[in-house]
């Protein structure tokens, strides 16, 4: 039985579908008369020939094509190889609001801490936001093209960087009045203004921004490691700062170990560093006649040291000097899992 017109519906609640195109792929050959039905929480837009006709609310619409039935057929595919010589699609468009999407700070934002600190921060936060199709022609013809599925994941990466474009731009110029912790109060107002300044950009995508929420805003765990890659930390501050990570981590871990060295650089005993940055923090200055370097390594020799700060004092790694006491080069006592090394057996070492 001949085909005489054509009911085009999506039933689906399309809950990470933005668009759906019918057909997915290919030319329709919708009939002339046929039937389009729209649910309640839909837009569609009907295209023919290319262009775009037509957007539909919720219910039922009547296309016109020039598809007659019969006739299209017997003749009109006869002439164009089987396909259609009047093409025409519908795009369906959710028009529920996309909430609870994800956002978060790959890379920490920089912004001025005046008189506290080093007078700069490093802020990571993460948060949620929500969107909505607000012009449903405008963003199927300049966003979605031809694709036959567009989902929320085709744009979520678009959107958070404009977002965070947005929060990056409001953190520096509110930052410029107030300090980070003023800051870290400031969630609220600072969702709300990355609201008003994304709006249009969204708009511009054919989107409505419904809002943005800043549940977390706080200084970078690494602050230091990564101002210094950034360039923004001399050597001598950012030793300091190290150094007193170090002293943290050696109370915190009586047993010792590699830890107490992480960051701070090889070839650099833990001992030198911490006397030396202390020393540059207090003003301290080493005794006449003695270099800073001959301070620090004085300091770096304590009566019973780990693995790792033998190997700091060596200049080698933690390795080579588990290797030279398991070959009974190096004497050491083991306790528990924990080797320790005393100032007497580190210097008979060292004569050979």
């Amino acid at each position: 039985m001949a085909r005489i017109f054509d009911v085009i519906e999506y039933p689906n609640e399309m809950r990470d579908e933005i668009v759906h195109r019918f057909p997915e792929s290919g030319p329709g050959s919708f009939r002339i008369g046929s039937q389009v039905i729209v649910r309640e929480s839909q837009s569609a837009v009907f295209f023919r020939d290319g262009n775009a006709l037509d957007v539909f609310g919720p219910g039922r619409h009547t296309i016109v094509t020039y598809n007659i039935p019969l006739l299209i057929d017997k003749i009109g595919k006869a002439l164009f190889s089987e396909r259609t010589p009047f093409p025409a699609e519908v795009y369906f468009v959710s028009m529920r609001e996309f909430a609870d999407r994800k956002w978060g700070t790959p890379q920490p934002i920089i912004v001025r801490n005046p008189n506290m600190g080093l007078g700069v921060a490093l802020l990571q936060g993460f948060g949620t936001y929500s969107f909505q199709v607000n012009d449903v022609q405008q963003f199927v013809t300049q966003i979605v093209g031809a694709q036959g599925i567009y989902r929320t994941s085709d744009i979520e990466s678009r959107l958070r960087s404009m977002l965070l474009s947005k929060l990056s731009d409001l953190l520096g110029e509110t930052a410029a009045k107030n300090s980070v912790p003023e800051l870290i109060g400031l969630t609220e107002e600072l969702g709300a203004g990355v609201r008003a300044k994304a709006q249009d950009d969204f708009l511009a995508l054919g989107l409505a921004l419904k809002s943005f929420y800043i549940e977390n805003l706080k200084p970078s765990t690494k602050s230091a490691e990564e101002l210094r890659a950034m360039g923004m930390l001399d050597m001598q501050t950012y030793t300091q700062l190290q150094a007193a990570d170090a002293l943290r981590d050696a109370a915190q871990n009586p047993s010792g170990g590699a830890g107490l060295t992480a960051g701070i650089g090889a070839g650099v005993g833990v001992g030198q560093v911490i006397a030396g940055s202390l020393a540059g923090m207090t003003g301290a200055q080493p005794p006449a006649g003695q270099t800073p370097a001959a301070a620090g390594a004085a300091a770096a020799m304590p009566d019973v040291m780990t693995p790792a700060e033998a190997a700091a004092y060596l200049k080698v790694s933690e390795e080579d000097v588990i290797a030279a006491i398991t070959a009974g080069d190096l004497k050491a006592r083991k306790l528990g899992s924990a080797y320790r090394i005393s100032k007497q057996a580190l210097e008979e070492f060292l004569k050979g």
